[in-house]
């Protein structure tokens, strides 16, 4: 039984390793959240939701970035981006956190430690 036209091992199709069809080359050159980071921001972006904080999100993986907005109204500003920039990486930390007004909140090497800004529980005082 043959798939082909010829008799040959090699594997055909121009994606990575010879598979498939090729990634376009944008998609090879975008910076991207892991499984795991990604896992941890959806995780506080869960909380907040249930808090009625948030309500909308947007990713986007850029070239020299990925970042992660967060929305209380879709129509808005981003209250929230959650950036991964991995050429600051050795120097002020991949991480950070920047406000609607551009005011960078916190910044780091560690993406559980910089999103601790945003994870910080609300003080409640009870009227009385």
């Amino acid at each position: 039984m043959t798939f082909g036209s010829g008799d040959s091992d090699q594997p055909t199709g121009s994606g990575a390793f010879g598979r498939g069809p090729a990634a376009p080359a944008n998609y090879l050159n975008q910076v991207t959240f892991n499984r795991r980071e990604l896992n941890r921001i959806l995780d506080l972006y869960g909380r907040m939701v249930a808090a009625g904080e948030w309500r909308d999100y947007a990713i986007d993986f850029l070239k020299d970035r990925a970042v992660f907005s967060v929305f209380r109204r879709a129509s808005e500003v981003p209250l929230y981006r959650i950036e991964k920039n991995p050429k600051l990486a050795q120097k002020q930390g991949a991480y950070s956190v920047i406000s609607a007004t551009g005011l960078i909140l916190r910044r780091g090497p560690e993406l559980d430690r910089v999103l601790r800004v945003l994870d910080k529980p609300q003080l409640a005082f009870a009227a009385g």
